[in-house]
């Protein structure tokens, strides 16, 4: 890469993937060798999280929040849309000479996407479905992606909502495959006239999990694990312990139902690591391999049966920590950082890597530092869910208090499956709640409906 070339830009987004699911980052039983290959030529933070989520379908705040640099609090209508005062990440490459390419799932909103990107196939303006057949969008450089159907059931909801008819339906080929297939055909179609940012958002390893046979045949529910912290019901009200998640598994747990949703869940991030792949090797191809930034990270985790439950809506670390991994020019290969970081600070991060001012509206902060290698303060992170869960954690501890009344501390060093509560006899549990106090009040959580009805909730936390 010449000095005055700036990076192309490639952002690898997956669905529901938890941290812990690569292989080498201490995981034996996935086989992820592509992941397994960007972890030894790049950067991972090992301690990445999202703040949590407003509403049950927590991929759309945490989505929200990366592509505007935002904190949850200070983002629009839980995610659903972003306000043109927010400048997203697509717009603010595009604005300086980049061509942006999107494909796949985009749950943000039509007009975000639409100044998002210049170019683009297969876009998905939904939450989830079947993955073999997505209803998929062409790209519109107007814009309009016009709806046609009239309504359809939101499966986080009673209420009728609009379904986003497509130009098409693409019948037959896997949701990962699909996107995957749309931006290799942009690499083989671009002009290389300017760098470009493309940016591949996967439905996977989201339920309904399915996958092509030879990836489902390389796990079975016997050879798994089942979780230390698997439990048959979760002890304390969440907020969300019949939410649809939830409803994917019997009542009480069963290990070995457990397990076969283990093996999917598994089957799916192989599957999505081999067109990881496949991208890989088309930059290659073309030349562009070393001078492409690679980003791959995850909107958040999935409990999958730790804890009693099956979702994402709780603050614990198999739901809150994802897996964030940098790779490319200027960035130092096999290096691992525990540093505290969200996922709202690849924004700005990639504004400094490519040399572009950062917008006012993004409140993020660079990982810059981390990655030339000088570190970074671990500041605690704020954590919430809806209106019943708040959170703290410093890296060493973790402070969940419930708005039904229940609080929980954990040793996350000594106890990282969080399975020790210590809230009845630590000395720690007043300066964390202090902290996490301070925290709620500089987030404005106190100030918003959704903070209004926990804090009310707890009054003993004031």
């Amino acid at each position: 890469m010449t000095k005055d070339k700036k990076p192309n830009i490639l952002f690898f987004f997956t669905d529901d993937q938890r941290f812990d699911t690569i292989a080498a980052l201490g995981n034996p039983q996935i086989h992820t060798p592509n992941l397994d290959k960007l972890v030894q030529r790049g950067c991972t933070f090992t301690r990445a999280h999202i703040p949590g989520g407003t509403c049950g379908a927590v991929c759309m705040p945490s989505r929200a929040m990366l592509h505007t640099g935002r904190t949850l609090f200070h983002i629009e209508r839980q995610g659903q849309q972003i306000p043109p005062e927010h400048v997203t990440l697509g717009e603010c490459l595009r604005d300086g000479g980049y061509t942006t390419f999107g494909t796949g799932k985009w749950h943000n909103g039509k007009k975000a996407f639409a100044r998002s990107f210049n170019a683009g196939g297969e876009i998905f303006f939904g939450g989830m479905g079947d993955h073999w057949n997505v209803p998929a969008y062409h790209f519109d450089p107007e814009g309009l992606y016009s709806s046609k159907l009239p309504y359809a059931t939101d499966p986080w909801s009673t209420k009728e909502v609009k379904f986003h008819q497509a130009d098409h339906m693409q019948a037959g080929k896997h949701s990962t495959e699909l996107f995957t297939d749309a931006a290799i055909h942009f690499l083989e179609n671009r002009s290389r006239s300017q760098p470009f940012f493309m940016y591949v958002s996967l439905m996977a390893p989201h339920d309904p999990r399915s996958m092509p046979q030879a990836f489902q045949d390389m796990y079975t529910a016997d050879e798994i694990d089942l979780p230390e912290n698997f439990l048959p019901e979760h002890p304390i009200d969440t907020g969300a312990l019949r939410i649809r998640d939830e409803k994917l598994a019997a009542f009480p747990r069963d290990p070995q139902e457990i397990k076969q949703h283990i093996a999917d869940y598994y089957a799916m991030i192989s599957h999505l690591d081999h067109e990881f792949g496949r991208l890989l090797s088309t930059l290659e191809a073309q030349g562009e391999l070393d001078n492409t930034l690679i980003v791959v990270a995850g909107d958040h985790g999935l409990a999958v049966g730790q804890h009693g439950l099956m979702g994402k809506q709780n603050l614990y670390d198999h739901s809150v920590r994802v897996p964030l991994v940098f790779a490319g020019p200027g960035i130092p290969a096999g290096q691992q950082s525990d540093t505290l970081v969200y996922l709202l600070d690849i924004f700005p991060t990639l504004c400094d890597l490519t040399g572009l001012p950062i917008p006012d509206s993004v409140e993020g902060r660079s990982l810059l530092p981390c990655l030339r290698g000088d570190g970074l303060a671990s500041d605690p992170l704020f954590l919430a869910y809806e209106d019943s869960i708040r959170g703290v954690t410093d890296g060493h501890h973790k402070l969940i208090e419930y708005a039904c009344g229940d609080t929980q501390l954990f040793d996350l060093q000594a106890d990282p499956r969080e399975m020790n509560n210590l809230a009845a006899t630590s000395p720690l549990l007043p300066e964390l709640r202090q902290t996490l106090c301070r925290l709620a009040r500089e987030w404005d959580d106190t100030q918003n409906p959704v903070g209004v009805r926990f804090w009310e909730a707890r009054p003993d936390l004031n």
